[in-house]
């Protein structure tokens, strides 16, 4: 297999803790299919049957979910290592269900849902490994999407990020905070646009409830942080 394709599976949490050698064995039972897609052109449509799930080799891509009417809702955008369809795959689902488009060149790996869950005919050690990590992926899929399903409810743009903000301090036991989303992330993950809350975040730091550098976050007034929470 073609080496950069290698490292990029090896950034696939799909396959933590599996041996750069133990991989290559182990992609071998998983018959992936290899595609190749051009910038702008579609990988997958909405209602397509679903054989399997992808991950990105290289390149970049876009999540999209459509409307009956044919809007699109941008759901995020997808990068070298990363799934797509893994969730749908395993709740039995038979056609995608959202429309995945390449945003540049782009190389996809479709491994059949089978090839997973199967037992190997090999024996191979490392094949239990990668199904835990699976349910790993999939049960931390359903817990993200059980918070934020919590964060569309709160009302305000302010309450949402000082919640959020807050939360992250309770995990970090400290002042300053290293979000793990970046801001496209994160106005996606709280439902908001992302330029609105940029502006919030500009209008709290002029208050003197934080400061911020890129996605480091300085807490300046705890109290009034937590006013705003819900």
């Amino acid at each position: 297999m073609n080496e950069n394709y290698i490292k990029a599976l090896l950034k696939c949490k799909l396959f933590n803790n599996i041996e750069i050698d133990d991989l290559e064995d182990l992609v071998s039972c998983l018959k992936p299919v290899f595609k190749c897609f051009t910038r702008n052109s579609i990988v997958v449509h909405n209602g397509d049957p679903l054989e399997g799930l992808g991950i990105i080799l290289e390149g970049e891509a876009v999540i999209f979910k459509e409307s009956i009417s044919g809007n699109r809702l941008l759901i995020k955008n997808i990068g070298e290592g990363e799934l797509f369809g893994e969730v749908a795959a395993f709740a039995g689902k038979k056609d995608w269900p959202a429309l995945v488009q390449a945003i540049t060149p782009l190389t996809v790996c479709f491994i059949p849902k089978d090839r997973i869950t199967a037992q190997c005919s090999n024996a191979c050690k490392w094949h239990n490994t990668m199904i835990n990590n699976m349910l790993e992926l999939v049960s931390q899929r359903a817990l993200m999407l059980s918070k934020k399903l919590e964060y569309i409810s709160i009302k305000t743009m302010r309450s949402k990020l000082c919640t959020y903000i807050y939360e992250q301090f309770r995990n970090s036991k400290t002042m300053t905070v290293m979000l793990p989303l970046n801001r496209a992330q994160l106005a996606d993950f709280l439902n908001v646009s992302r330029p609105s809350m940029s502006r919030e975040l500009a209008r709290m730091r002029d208050e003197g409830i934080i400061d911020y550098h890129l996605s480091t976050v300085k807490i300046l007034d705890m109290e009034r942080l937590k006013s705003y929470c819900e």
